[in-house]
């Protein structure tokens, strides 16, 4: 299992030591590999104010980049041979794929 973020590695490899993550969370730089997936979306210049303002998160600076791109939640589930079995997008930021259904997923791959 690996997570995918847009943000630099130093970003990515805090939040793994603060949570003490079990896996490695991989940069996607300027979101390339999330907008392979069709999963990456501007964010419009209402919810950029909510981000700098009310979170205080500044995006391009742990993003490295100022495209104010993010990626939607998603999980995607790929067997032995590359071939994606399973794939969970929400467009809702507050809704992640269940690790429930991951785990119902992985046991009827294993089958």
């Amino acid at each position: 299992m690996v997570a995918i973020s847009p943000q630099l590695q130093r970003y990515s490899q805090e939040l793994v030591k603060e949570r003490r993550l079990p896996f490695e969370v991989l940069s996607d730089p300027g979101n390339q590999v999330a907008d392979a997936f069709g999963v990456a979306f501007s964010m419009p210049q209402s919810l950029r104010w909510v981000y700098e303002e009310v979170f205080k998160i500044n995006l391009p600076e742990y993003n490295g980049d100022d495209s104010w791109s993010l990626p939607m939640p998603a999980r995607f589930i790929a067997d032995g041979h590359a071939v994606i079995q399973d794939a969970v997008v929400n467009l809702d930021h507050t809704v992640r794929p269940e690790p429930a259904s991951a785990i119902e997923v992985l046991k009827r791959l294993r089958k």
